[in-house]
């Protein structure tokens, strides 16, 4: 059975669930900090030039990093029973060209209906595709030929609708058409997943092999350079860039927060004595690392930012030796690398223009990277404070199933409210500040709902 941590499904959740509100809260008349640093209201015209960092921009890190910690934790069941490289390698495969067809599919299935005024049919093909991929990845506890039949059935019917439907630009199917944070998540499962196996038992080896990932990005302009080669080289340019690999710096680390779970047997809450008030309290310094980072970076108070920063992290440092004791070797952990990564970060913040996240720069991935430790560690100082159990639980509900939540407004939300005429009240909601963040909030609260709604009953889609 895989090992599940509470906090760490909570983190997945919270990461999911932003990345909903973020796309479905108003365009272009809340503040520049409810949207991504580099794209501005009101015209959201891309800004390269342009450094900080918003809430927004630590959504997607945050999911890398709970990938991340999910792979030791998913695959030490196969290092007890001694599996081979070759059973690793077929299971990261596997998972590798399952995200990339729901990469594809997925964004394809979001341009089935046509501009102009499509007819109600066309908006219903969302929802069947919705409905196949709970076929493709849904997998039962018994795997009976009806199921396997049903599942291969699935994929030739989406195959089908990628062959002969026209979409919304009338030009068929594309390979170049693709969800890219999912293609990125794949790639990602694929290196991460075999850097852990090859490195598990040198977790340095792995950290070791970041600094070449970085010497190949840093040279990759050099013309006729070694560097430039193997960052130019693809056996499929859509489907693999070396470009992607530069999240292992948000994954590896990741990966060593899901050994360190195993390690001290952290799938689940340890025995503590510490009075709920006082892991409250280094919980609240956790997040309040995480608040000045994103609100100083994104004001460019980058002194202030340092010395608050490290304030925080000794105040935090001091309170959770004084109040843990059976937690604290795993907590201490996290606290050490995420203050690690984010001094780094901090360090190189003057490099390559200040922290962007895209174009993403080494500083955004090492801050990132830090404060998903801290994240991690508010959450779980929040679990042994037993206080909001019930908040924690729901969030990792989410997390438990976030590929649902992460299509179910696309494809199953927003046709429904188009064909029930709720559209039009959701676009009337839109039109001030007030209005456009709470309909995202309650667009997003009913995609949890479905979530949850699916999570509750074993539905669990798996690549």
């Amino acid at each position: 059975m895989q090992h599940r941590d509470n906090s760490l499904d909570a983190l997945r959740g919270l990461a999911i669930l932003a990345m909903v509100l973020s796309s479905s809260i108003a365009f272009g008349i809340l503040p520049a900090w409810m949207y991504h640093a580099q794209e501005p209201p009101p015209a959201h015209i891309f800004m390269p030039d342009l450094p900080g960092i918003t809430w927004v921009d630590l959504v997607f890190p945050f999911f890398l990093f709970t990938m991340g910690a999910a792979i030791p934790l998913a695959l030490s069941r196969k290092v007890k029973e001694g599996a081979n490289f070759g059973d690793v390698l077929s299971v990261a495969c596997r998972r590798y060209l399952l995200l990339v067809f729901f990469a594809l599919f997925t964004m394809h299935a979001r341009s089935i209906v046509p501009a102009g005024n499509p007819s109600p049919f066309m908006y219903l093909l969302q929802p069947a595709a919705f409905i196949l991929l709970c076929f493709q990845l849904y997998k039962p506890a018994r795997q009976t030929k009806l199921w396997t039949a049903v599942k291969l059935l699935s994929f030739a019917l989406a195959g089908v609708l990628l062959y002969l439907l026209p979409f919304k630009d009338g030009k068929g199917f594309s390979l170049y058409r693709f969800d890219i944070i999912m293609m990125v998540l794949a790639n990602m499962a694929f290196a991460g997943t075999l850097a852990w196996w090859c490195t598990r038992n040198n977790p340095w080896l792995r950290i070791g092999l970041l600094p070449f990932v970085m010497a190949v990005l840093l040279g990759a302009g050099v013309p006729g350079s070694i560097n430039e080669a193997v960052f130019q080289w693809s056996p499929f340019p859509w489907m693999y860039k070396f470009y992607y690999l530069k999240y292992l710096f948000i994954i590896i680390p990741g990966t060593l927060a899901g050994e360190w779970l195993l390690q001290d047997n952290a799938v689940r809450p340890p025995a503590e004595n510490a009075a709920a008030s006082r892991t409250g309290m280094l919980a609240v310094l956790s997040f309040a690392v995480i608040v000045t980072n994103v609100v100083c970076l994104f004001g460019r108070h980058l002194l202030v930012n340092l010395v608050i920063t490290t304030i925080l992290c000794l105040l935090l440092y001091y309170f959770s030796g004084r109040f843990l004791h059976a937690a604290k070797p795993l907590l201490l952990r996290f606290f050490k690398a995420g203050v690690y990564l984010l001094l780094l970060g901090l360090f190189f913040e003057a490099y390559e223009g200040g922290i962007k996240k895209d174009p993403s720069t080494f500083s955004y991935y090492l801050v990132t990277g830090g404060l998903a430790f801290f994240m991690l560690m508010t959450f779980y100082y929040w679990q042994l404070s037993g206080a909001g159990a019930g908040i924690l639980r729901y969030l990792s509900m989410n997390g438990r199933n976030p590929m649902v939540a992460y299509v179910a407004g696309n494809l199953l939300l927003l046709p429904l409210l188009r064909l029930s005429g709720g559209m039009s009240l959701y676009t009337a909601m839109q039109q001030n500040i007030a209005g456009g963040f709470f309909s995202g909030v309650l667009f997003t609260g009913i995609v949890s709902l479905i979530t949850v709604f699916f999570t509750k009953r074993g539905w669990l889609w798996k690549t």
